[in-house]
């Protein structure tokens, strides 16, 4: 593990103790994308922005998190992109259409749900997004935000950034609950991704940081990382052919 890597761990292992202590989450959301409470309120403060209003598309983790703003994308007539869990598909995102759901949105918005109704299908095929919902256990003030380590939030958001999809146009957004949200630096990497909102039950933070990769960092990449992500192969593989 690299210094950044164990800086990074260290701020997650602090926020995920005072979380859980501080009555945020449930006891069993160390090690996690942190299922906060109050997500269904953020999720309400979220729809109420101009930025969400206008959007069209939405990208969402599929985390327990995120759950009320995803319902809340498809209530609110929005198409819905979700990655397929782990991305283990050539095809690693569904589209969930609003306009054509044969279930209630809460059941179509669920990670499990969505594997039964959702078309599965490549960045080829996906629309442009207006709006990136991320996974986040912590996020300072300047929008540097750190999952819980896995790496696939960065990963999504750079293929979609190398397709056209993720533009200067899209706004990333971070919805937590306020103990997620620190003070401190949190250490960056090249693949990183910040976000430009971060929404929390009580609160809209606007973030002035942006920062964004070009694409896949692929020098970041271990083997069993690429070979794990169908994806990831097939584009090395035809890196090195060509």
């Amino acid at each position: 593990m690299s210094d950044i890597d164990e800086a990074k761990q260290a701020v997650r292992d602090r926020v995920w103790r005072r979380l859980i202590a501080g009555g945020g989450a449930p006891d069993d959301s160390y090690g996690k994308i942190p299922g906060f409470y109050g997500n269904d309120r953020a999720a309400e403060r979220l729809a109420g922005l101009d930025l969400w209003q206008r959007a069209a598309t939405v990208k969402a983790n599929p985390d327990w998190a995120q759950l009320p703003v995803r319902i809340r994308a498809l209530e609110d007539g929005k198409l819905l992109y979700m990655a397929v869990p782990r991305m283990a598909s050539m095809e690693p995102f569904y589209e969930i259409d609003p306009n054509t759901l044969t279930v209630s949105a809460e059941e179509a918005a669920d990670k499990r749900g969505a594997a039964q109704v959702a078309r599965r299908l490549g960045v080829g095929t996906m629309r442009p997004v207006d709006v990136v919902v991320c996974g986040s256990v912590a996020v300072n003030r300047s929008g540097v935000r750190i999952g819980k380590g896995a790496g696939y939030s960065d990963l999504e958001v750079a293929l979609l950034i190398e397709a056209g999809l993720v533009t200067d146009d899209t706004v990333i957004v971070a919805p937590v609950h306020g103990l997620q949200v620190v003070d401190e630096d949190i250490p960056e990497t090249e693949h990183d991704f910040s976000v430009d909102v971060i929404v929390t039950p009580d609160e809209v933070i606007l973030c002035t940081g942006r920062r964004r990769p070009r694409g896949l960092v692929w020098s970041d990449l271990t083997a069993e990382k690429i070979a794990a992500i169908p994806v990831l192969a097939a584009r090395q593989a035809s890196r090195r052919r060509s």
